[in-house]
């Protein structure tokens, strides 16, 4: 079990808190050391327990037993910083005072003689100054816990737009991201040509967005850095809109006539999301929305219940924001064998390269990869990994290009830090952060021709004779793999 240790202090009490991080790497969400997370769960090692693969041209390709875990992968990733215990923190009692409304700004000799690169007096006074001024001069009344939550984001959001503060509901909604959710913040829009602007058509009752305040009619003008135009769809809007559930989104939105407001939310109206399986002229399409810790059980489980012979792969990642890192690996393990995957670089520790595990069960099969500018981070570690080998053909468009990896780190039972700690480049050292993933073959048209654009090219690569998928009977010796 992995365990962090976290220095922290209040005006009134200094405290050591150690207890186990959940470390989860947002590629996604990679659990590190997650003590909920097994290689795989006991219905989803089911799905696959006794599977093997069977060739229409009678030579059978037998599959490992289920003994291809990647568990250990999560050891890999043991990127967080050391803590830091160098910076002496003694409790002041009289910091902070609630009498007549008033803030004493009076800075402690202790705190103002703190060594090495700790904040300085003046700067700890103007924060108490601000704090002192919303409390006594904001339109509307501030509860002191819901300003210093808001500092606390504030500070992290500064960092990067992937950092954030975790409140219970976010906190909750990232750790349900591991089983299969993917979130938004539950608005509906539509482009209105009359009036030139992007219309929330839609809030669902007591959704983000609605215990914020928008409401229909408000005019959506930005997403997050993506300023909002008549060159945009419905569905770049809906996808800007929609993540990793917990996560955050600032949206920016004005009443008609009336100043423009920023408004952070976290994208806590929660889905599933499925793998879908289906098979089009003996071509296995699968539809993989986000990497979860069973998504490689689930994929193997729709080519099973296809119950038809299977001659190509195609994987479709369109709109994957991410997901699992380790998730992302055991998936790329079906398709390569001994191969590296990518690498992942942290601050202070030697750049860990994570590589496939196991039996590659679909390795005789071609696979085509069909993405879009809104496949990120995980999925983008798949397609670079399996391009770099030449193990499968990547079209669509550029990718989005997120190349950093975020460890959600519990301060309690309730309350958490998402912090980024490291990036990731390809297997090759190709960088992925800002530039994305070129597809091998850019395909043009409307979205919606992508897939049979893409079974077409598969096609011409796809096996004479399929697999068929099933199970092991109960009767086989559980010796013969």
């Amino acid at each position: 079990m992995f365990f962090i240790c976290v220095k922290r202090s209040t005006v009134s009490i200094v405290t050591t808190l150690c207890q186990p991080a959940l470390f989860i790497s947002i590629l996604g969400i990679s659990a590190i050391a997650m003590h909920a997370h097994a290689a795989t769960s006991t219905e989803a090692a089911s799905l696959t327990d006794g599977l093997q693969l069977i060739s229409l041209n009678a030579d059978e390709i037998a599959a490992e037993e289920n003994d291809d875990s990647l568990s250990d992968i999560a050891d890999m990733l043991d990127v967080a910083d050391e803590p830091d215990d160098s910076i002496d923190s003694i409790a002041d009692e009289s910091a902070l005072t609630d009498d007549a409304n008033e803030i004493d700004t009076g800075i402690p000799a202790e705190v103002a003689q703190v060594s090495l690169n700790a904040i300085s007096p003046e700067t700890l006074k103007t924060f108490v100054a601000v704090v002192d001024l919303v409390r006594r001069q904001y339109v509307d009344a501030v509860n002191d816990e819901e300003l210093f939550n808001n500092a606390m984001s504030g500070m992290l959001t500064k960092l990067d737009s992937h950092a954030e503060f975790l409140d219970a509901e976010a906190y909750e909604n990232l750790r349900a991201f591991t089983e299969g959710d993917v979130g938004d913040i539950g608005i509906k829009v539509a482009y209105q040509p009359r009036d030139g602007y992007w219309i929330i058509t839609d809030v669902i009752d007591d959704s983000p967005a609605d215990k914020k305040g928008i409401a229909v009619g408000d005019y959506l003008h930005q997403v997050d850095e993506f300023k909002l135009d008549e060159e945009r769809q419905v569905n770049d809007v809906e996808q800007l809109l929609t993540g990793i559930a917990g996560t955050q989104v600032d949206i920016v939105t004005s009443k008609a006539g009336r100043r423009k407001h920023t408004t952070t939310l976290q994208r806590n109206n929660s889905h599933p999301q499925l793998v879908e399986t289906k098979i089009v002229d003996g071509i296995a399409i699968i539809k993989l929305p986000a990497f979860q810790n069973n998504s490689r059980e689930r994929v193997l489980e729709g080519l099973i219940n296809l119950d038809a012979p299977v001659s190509g792969i195609l994987l479709d990642m369109r709109d994957n924001p991410g997901g699992v890192l380790t998730s992302a690996v055991s998936v790329a393990s079906l398709f390569m064998s001994d191969t590296d995957v990518v690498q992942v670089q942290a601050r202070q520790s030697k750049a860990r390269v994570l590589s496939t595990q196991g039996t590659a069960i679909l390795k005789p099969l071609p696979v085509v990869v069909l993405q879009n500018r809104y496949s990120a981070s995980a999925a983008e570690v798949l397609s670079s990994s399996l391009q770099a080998q030449k193990r499968a053909i990547i079209v669509g468009e550029v990718s989005y290009g997120k190349g950093s990896v975020q460890s959600v780190i519990p301060l309690n039972d309730e309350q958490a830090v998402k912090l980024t700690v490291a990036n990731y480049v390809t297997a090759t050292g190709k960088q992925i952060d800002g530039i994305g993933v070129t597809p091998d073959v850019t395909l043009s048209g409307s979205e919606s021709t992508w897939e049979q654009q893409a079974l077409d090219l598969l096609k011409a690569r796809a096996l004479d004779s399929g697999i068929r998928f099933i199970r092991k009977a109960t009767t086989i010796d559980p010796t013969v793999k």
